[in-house]
């Protein structure tokens, strides 16, 4: 009965625009402001699923907020298939014309540190979505009880 939010989905229908073009031409600082902003007022909403994009839990302000009114999930998943992937997307504006091993390995580094801060890690490198669905689930009940 939780409602879903997409972060970067709601900040593409606000900007009339993709993510990569927001980065393109806006630039990135101005996405993160959104990113903030949009990510603080959906956090206070009560009975709600939110998906942060991958540079949204690196915010201080983000994970606080997430730590201190909510229950956190990593879905983590190796870089190889990551990079898997993440070779067909077109949307990610940090991968855009680069290296696409190199930088997944760069990023995945610079983030884990701080994604171990979530309250759970799931490993979702071989994992069926409706596994993930149920170990999220059994997770957040047992965490409420």
């Amino acid at each position: 009965s939780y409602s879903f939010v997409d972060i970067d989905k709601i900040i593409e229908n606000r900007e009339g625009s993709s993510i990569n073009n927001i980065f393109k031409n806006k630039s990135e600082a101005y996405f993160r402001k959104l990113e903030n902003d949009i990510s603080l007022q959906e956090i206070k909403k009560q009975n709600s699923v939110i998906s942060l994009g991958g540079g949204a839990f690196q915010n201080k302000s983000i994970r606080r907020a997430i730590k201190s009114t909510a229950i956190s999930f990593w879905l983590d998943v190796n870089t190889e298939e990551l990079t898997k992937r993440l070779k067909k997307a077109k949307k990610r504006p940090l991968l855009f014309k680069k290296n696409i091993n190199e930088v997944v390995n760069k990023i995945y580094l610079e983030r884990k540190k701080t994604y171990n801060e979530a309250d759970f890690r799931i490993r979702c490198s071989f994992l069926k979505p409706n596994v993930i669905v149920k170990k999220i689930l059994k997770l957040y009940e047992n965490s409420n009880n």
